[in-house]
Protein backbone atom coordinates (compact mmCIF):
# COMPACT_ATOMS: atom_id res chain seq x y z
CA UNK A 1 0.00 0.00 0.00
CA UNK A 2 1.25 3.48 -0.88
CA UNK A 3 1.41 6.15 1.80
CA UNK A 4 1.46 9.94 1.83
CA UNK A 5 3.89 11.61 4.20
CA UNK A 6 3.08 15.10 5.41
CA UNK A 7 5.88 16.96 7.18
CA UNK A 8 4.56 19.61 9.58
CA UNK A 9 6.66 22.51 10.86
CA UNK A 10 5.30 24.33 13.93
CA UNK A 11 6.41 27.86 14.84
CA UNK A 12 6.91 28.45 17.69
CA UNK A 13 7.38 24.73 18.43
CA UNK A 14 6.00 23.17 21.61
CA UNK A 15 5.76 19.42 22.16
CA UNK A 16 2.20 19.62 23.49
CA UNK A 17 1.09 21.45 20.32
CA UNK A 18 2.56 18.63 18.20
CA UNK A 19 0.72 16.09 20.37
CA UNK A 20 -2.62 17.85 19.86
CA UNK A 21 -1.97 18.16 16.13
CA UNK A 22 -1.27 14.43 15.92
CA UNK A 23 -4.47 13.63 17.81
CA UNK A 24 -6.55 15.77 15.44
CA UNK A 25 -4.80 14.32 12.37
CA UNK A 26 -5.75 10.88 13.64
CA UNK A 27 -9.40 11.86 13.34
CA UNK A 28 -9.04 12.44 9.58
CA UNK A 29 -7.20 9.20 8.83
CA UNK A 30 -3.53 9.73 9.66
CA UNK A 31 -2.28 6.64 11.46
CA UNK A 32 1.40 7.09 12.29
CA UNK A 33 3.49 9.97 13.62
CA UNK A 34 7.22 10.50 14.07
CA UNK A 35 8.49 13.51 16.05
CA UNK A 36 10.93 15.91 14.39
CA UNK A 37 12.94 18.82 15.80
CA UNK A 38 10.23 21.36 14.98
CA UNK A 39 7.06 19.34 14.35
CA UNK A 40 6.01 15.89 13.19
CA UNK A 41 6.02 13.65 10.16
CA UNK A 42 2.53 12.18 9.71
CA UNK A 43 1.55 9.26 7.49
CA UNK A 44 -1.75 8.34 5.86
CA UNK A 45 -2.83 5.89 3.18
CA UNK A 46 -2.70 7.79 -0.11
CA UNK A 47 -6.19 6.56 -0.95
CA UNK A 48 -7.51 8.15 2.28
CA UNK A 49 -5.69 11.50 2.02
CA UNK A 50 -7.65 14.70 1.41
CA UNK A 51 -5.74 17.98 1.33
CA UNK A 52 -9.07 19.81 1.65
CA UNK A 53 -9.74 18.03 4.97
CA UNK A 54 -6.20 18.85 6.09
CA UNK A 55 -6.62 22.56 5.28
CA UNK A 56 -9.95 22.65 7.13
CA UNK A 57 -8.34 21.05 10.17
CA UNK A 58 -5.48 23.57 10.22
CA UNK A 59 -7.81 26.54 9.74
CA UNK A 60 -9.79 25.45 12.83
CA UNK A 61 -6.76 24.44 14.90
CA UNK A 62 -7.15 25.32 18.57
CA UNK A 63 -3.76 27.00 19.01
CA UNK A 64 -2.79 30.32 17.44
CA UNK A 65 0.44 29.08 15.95
CA UNK A 66 2.00 28.90 12.49
CA UNK A 67 1.89 25.42 10.93
CA UNK A 68 3.35 24.76 7.50
CA UNK A 69 3.39 21.41 5.72
CA UNK A 70 5.04 19.60 2.82
CA UNK A 71 3.39 16.62 1.10
CA UNK A 72 5.44 13.67 -0.16
CA UNK A 73 4.21 10.49 -1.84
CA UNK A 74 6.08 7.42 -0.61
CA UNK A 75 5.95 3.75 -1.47
CA UNK A 76 5.36 1.06 1.13
CA UNK A 77 8.26 0.67 3.56
CA UNK A 78 9.42 -1.75 6.17
CA UNK A 79 7.84 0.21 9.02
CA UNK A 80 9.58 -1.78 11.74
CA UNK A 81 12.87 -0.70 10.18
CA UNK A 82 11.71 2.92 10.14
CA UNK A 83 10.77 2.79 13.82
CA UNK A 84 14.13 1.17 14.63
CA UNK A 85 15.97 3.96 12.82
CA UNK A 86 14.02 6.92 14.10
CA UNK A 87 12.01 6.40 17.23
CA UNK A 88 11.16 3.16 18.98
CA UNK A 89 13.49 2.15 21.81
CA UNK A 90 12.76 -0.29 24.66
CA UNK A 91 10.88 1.29 27.56
CA UNK A 92 10.46 0.09 31.14
CA UNK A 93 7.30 1.15 32.98
CA UNK A 94 6.84 0.82 36.72
CA UNK A 95 9.97 -1.36 36.99
CA UNK A 96 7.71 -4.30 36.14
CA UNK A 97 6.96 -4.05 32.42
CA UNK A 98 9.32 -3.69 29.47
CA UNK A 99 8.06 -3.02 25.96
CA UNK A 100 10.42 -3.63 23.09
CA UNK A 101 10.47 -4.78 19.50
CA UNK A 102 11.66 -8.13 18.20
CA UNK A 103 14.80 -6.50 16.78
CA UNK A 104 15.99 -5.15 20.16
CA UNK A 105 18.91 -6.75 21.97
CA UNK A 106 19.97 -6.61 25.64
CA UNK A 107 16.43 -5.94 26.85
CA UNK A 108 16.10 -5.38 30.64
CA UNK A 109 14.68 -8.39 32.52
CA UNK A 110 11.46 -7.57 34.37
CA UNK A 111 8.26 -9.37 35.33
CA UNK A 112 6.26 -8.57 32.17
CA UNK A 113 8.13 -8.68 28.85
CA UNK A 114 6.05 -7.47 25.89
CA UNK A 115 7.15 -7.59 22.26
CA UNK A 116 5.56 -4.94 20.06
CA UNK A 117 6.41 -4.53 16.38
CA UNK A 118 4.27 -1.44 15.78
CA UNK A 119 4.35 -1.03 11.99
CA UNK A 120 1.77 1.73 11.44
CA UNK A 121 -0.12 1.22 14.72
CA UNK A 122 0.00 3.50 17.74
CA UNK A 123 0.92 2.05 21.12
CA UNK A 124 4.52 1.35 22.06
CA UNK A 125 4.38 2.75 25.58
CA UNK A 126 6.41 5.83 24.67
CA UNK A 127 3.48 8.22 24.56
CA UNK A 128 2.35 9.48 27.95
CA UNK A 129 -1.19 8.13 27.54
CA UNK A 130 -0.03 4.58 26.83
CA UNK A 131 2.48 4.55 29.68
CA UNK A 132 -0.17 5.97 32.06
CA UNK A 133 -2.56 3.19 31.08
CA UNK A 134 0.11 0.53 31.51
CA UNK A 135 0.97 1.88 34.95
CA UNK A 136 -2.71 1.56 35.93
CA UNK A 137 -2.92 -2.03 34.60
CA UNK A 138 0.13 -2.96 36.67
CA UNK A 139 -1.85 -2.02 39.81
CA UNK A 140 -4.86 -4.20 38.92
CA UNK A 141 -5.84 -7.71 39.98
CA UNK A 142 -7.13 -9.01 36.65
CA UNK A 143 -7.35 -12.73 37.44
CA UNK A 144 -10.46 -14.06 35.74
CA UNK A 145 -11.64 -10.61 34.63
CA UNK A 146 -13.32 -9.70 31.34
CA UNK A 147 -11.47 -6.76 29.79
CA UNK A 148 -12.04 -4.46 26.79
CA UNK A 149 -9.16 -2.64 25.07
CA UNK A 150 -11.00 0.05 23.09
CA UNK A 151 -8.96 1.72 20.36
CA UNK A 152 -6.38 -1.02 20.84
CA UNK A 153 -3.69 0.17 18.38
CA UNK A 154 -0.98 -2.46 18.85
CA UNK A 155 -3.04 -4.31 21.52
CA UNK A 156 -0.28 -3.65 24.07
CA UNK A 157 -2.85 -3.02 26.82
CA UNK A 158 -4.78 -6.20 26.06
CA UNK A 159 -1.55 -8.20 25.95
CA UNK A 160 -0.48 -6.94 29.38
CA UNK A 161 -3.98 -7.60 30.76
CA UNK A 162 -3.76 -11.19 29.47
CA UNK A 163 -0.35 -11.61 31.09
CA UNK A 164 -1.90 -10.43 34.38
CA UNK A 165 -4.57 -13.11 34.28
CA UNK A 166 -7.57 -11.65 32.44
CA UNK A 167 -9.31 -14.63 30.85
CA UNK A 168 -11.62 -13.02 28.31
CA UNK A 169 -10.43 -9.98 26.40
CA UNK A 170 -11.74 -7.98 23.48
CA UNK A 171 -9.53 -5.58 21.48
CA UNK A 172 -11.29 -3.19 19.08
CA UNK A 173 -9.96 -0.63 16.60
CA UNK A 174 -11.41 1.15 13.58
CA UNK A 175 -8.15 0.79 11.62
CA UNK A 176 -7.32 -2.37 9.66
CA UNK A 177 -3.59 -1.71 10.16
CA UNK A 178 -4.17 -1.78 13.91
CA UNK A 179 -6.25 -4.95 14.03
CA UNK A 180 -3.80 -6.81 11.78
CA UNK A 181 -0.84 -5.59 13.84
CA UNK A 182 -2.66 -6.48 17.06
CA UNK A 183 -3.06 -10.07 15.94
CA UNK A 184 0.62 -10.25 15.00
CA UNK A 185 1.68 -8.87 18.39
CA UNK A 186 -0.69 -11.21 20.27
CA UNK A 187 0.85 -14.19 18.48
CA UNK A 188 4.41 -12.97 19.18
CA UNK A 189 3.67 -12.70 22.90
CA UNK A 190 2.07 -16.15 23.11
CA UNK A 191 -1.04 -14.92 24.93
CA UNK A 192 -4.53 -16.26 24.37
CA UNK A 193 -8.13 -15.28 24.95
CA UNK A 194 -7.97 -11.96 23.05
CA UNK A 195 -10.70 -11.44 20.44
CA UNK A 196 -9.64 -8.72 17.96
CA UNK A 197 -12.45 -6.86 16.20
CA UNK A 198 -12.46 -4.24 13.44
CA UNK A 199 -14.89 -1.39 14.07
CA UNK A 200 -16.05 1.07 16.70
CA UNK A 201 -18.46 1.35 19.62
CA UNK A 202 -21.25 -0.21 17.55
CA UNK A 203 -19.56 -3.57 18.21
CA UNK A 204 -20.22 -3.34 21.95
CA UNK A 205 -23.93 -4.19 21.84
CA UNK A 206 -24.59 -7.23 24.03
CA UNK A 207 -21.06 -7.39 25.47
CA UNK A 208 -20.19 -6.93 29.16
CA UNK A 209 -16.88 -6.23 30.88
CA UNK A 210 -15.36 -5.86 34.33
CA UNK A 211 -12.70 -3.43 33.08
CA UNK A 212 -12.71 -1.13 30.05
CA UNK A 213 -9.50 0.53 28.86
CA UNK A 214 -10.17 3.37 26.39
CA UNK A 215 -7.09 5.27 25.23
CA UNK A 216 -8.49 7.24 22.32
CA UNK A 217 -9.14 10.99 22.35
CA UNK A 218 -11.48 13.34 24.15
CA UNK A 219 -14.11 13.75 21.46
CA UNK A 220 -14.53 10.04 20.80
CA UNK A 221 -14.63 9.31 24.53
CA UNK A 222 -17.37 11.88 25.04
CA UNK A 223 -19.35 10.55 22.09
CA UNK A 224 -19.06 6.87 23.05
CA UNK A 225 -19.07 6.96 26.86
CA UNK A 226 -22.73 5.97 27.02
CA UNK A 227 -21.89 2.79 25.10
CA UNK A 228 -18.99 2.05 27.45
CA UNK A 229 -21.17 2.58 30.53
CA UNK A 230 -23.89 0.31 29.13
CA UNK A 231 -21.56 -2.65 28.64
CA UNK A 232 -19.69 -2.13 31.92
CA UNK A 233 -20.76 -4.46 34.73
CA UNK A 234 -22.04 -3.05 38.03
CA UNK A 235 -19.02 -2.08 40.12
CA UNK A 236 -16.79 -2.23 37.04
CA UNK A 237 -14.13 0.29 36.11
CA UNK A 238 -13.65 2.44 33.01
CA UNK A 239 -10.16 3.88 32.53
CA UNK A 240 -9.89 6.67 29.97
CA UNK A 241 -6.88 8.45 28.51
CA UNK A 242 -5.96 10.39 25.40
CA UNK A 243 -6.72 13.89 26.70
CA UNK A 244 -5.31 16.67 28.87
CA UNK A 245 -5.80 17.51 32.54
CA UNK A 246 -7.86 20.55 31.52
CA UNK A 247 -10.36 18.20 29.86
CA UNK A 248 -11.19 16.32 33.08
CA UNK A 249 -14.26 18.47 33.95
CA UNK A 250 -15.84 17.68 30.55
CA UNK A 251 -15.06 13.99 30.97
CA UNK A 252 -16.48 13.98 34.51
CA UNK A 253 -19.76 15.62 33.50
CA UNK A 254 -20.36 12.98 30.82
CA UNK A 255 -19.24 10.19 33.16
CA UNK A 256 -21.68 11.31 35.86
CA UNK A 257 -24.47 11.53 33.30
CA UNK A 258 -23.89 7.83 32.56
CA UNK A 259 -23.69 6.61 36.14
CA UNK A 260 -19.89 6.66 36.35
CA UNK A 261 -18.08 8.25 39.27
CA UNK A 262 -14.55 9.62 38.84
CA UNK A 263 -12.39 7.99 41.51
CA UNK A 264 -8.92 9.26 40.64
CA UNK A 265 -6.60 10.46 37.90
CA UNK A 266 -2.89 10.30 37.17
CA UNK A 267 -0.94 12.91 35.20
CA UNK A 268 2.17 12.85 33.05
CA UNK A 269 3.32 15.93 31.13
CA UNK A 270 -0.23 17.31 31.26
CA UNK A 271 -1.72 14.10 29.78
CA UNK A 272 -3.96 12.13 32.14
CA UNK A 273 -5.63 8.79 32.76
CA UNK A 274 -8.96 8.97 34.60
CA UNK A 275 -10.38 6.04 36.60
CA UNK A 276 -14.17 5.84 36.88
CA UNK A 277 -16.45 3.31 38.57
CA UNK A 278 -19.97 2.23 37.61
CA UNK A 279 -22.14 2.91 40.64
Amino acid sequence: MDYTQVTFSIEPYEEYIADVLAAELGEIGFDSFVPTNNGIDAYILTSAFSEKELKNLLSDFVFDTSIEYIINEIESKNWNEEWEKHYFEPIVIGEECVIHSSFHKNVPRVKYDIIIDPKMAFGTGHHETTSLMIAEILKMNLAGKEVLDMGCGTAVLAILAAMKGATKLTAIDIDTWCTENSMENIEQNHVSGIDVKLGGAELLDGLHFDIILANINRNILLADMEKYATCLKEGGFLYMSGFYKADIPLIEVEANRNGLAVESFQEKNNWVVVKTKKE
